[in-house]
């Protein structure tokens, strides 16, 4: 995939737009790789909490493990940037997010994560399907069931 082109960005009181595009880089390197928590900024980070209507779950750390630990919650995430799902904020319910002072960084962030969505969510599924399934083993192992197979 070619990497994404972003816009001319206008610097805020907040942000410069030298800073946007430091975050817009980011969000597609976070992205290709699969979401990995190596990739996830301080400056994504504080983004998101600051100007995309996420709340800070504690710090950093606390806002990865919300998000991309589980495959249910990964696959919930990315529906916030998926323009076939309205753009909803996950935690808000509104798209206000994707106006304003921020509206030029935040669309190009959904414009980015288009060419990732499928891929992303289809392995987030996947992996929650995984869990679920080690932990429907592990809970039925604890009380001496085993499944044909095992």
């Amino acid at each position: 995939m070619q990497a994404f082109v972003p816009p001319v960005f206008q610097d805020t009181k907040f942000m410069t737009a030298t800073e946007k595009a430091r975050v817009i880089r980011a969000w597609e390197t976070f992205l290709r790789g699969g979401c990995r928590q190596e990739d996830f900024t301080s400056a994504l980070y504080e983004h998101l909490i600051q100007h995309c209507s996420f709340i800070a779950h504690y710090d950093r750390g606390g806002f990865y493990r919300t998000y991309f630990v589980e495959g249910e919650d990964t696959a919930h995430f990315l529906t916030q940037f998926d323009r076939s799902r309205g753009c909803k904020s996950v935690e808000y319910g509104g798209t206000w997010w994707l106006t304003g002072e921020y509206a030029d960084i935040n669309s190009a962030m959904v414009d980015v994560a288009a060419k990732y969505i499928p891929a992303l969510t289809q392995m987030a599924l996947r992996r929650q399907q995984e869990a679920d399934i080690a932990r429907a083993r592990a809970l039925l192992g604890r009380h001496g069931i085993r499944l044909k197979g095992d």
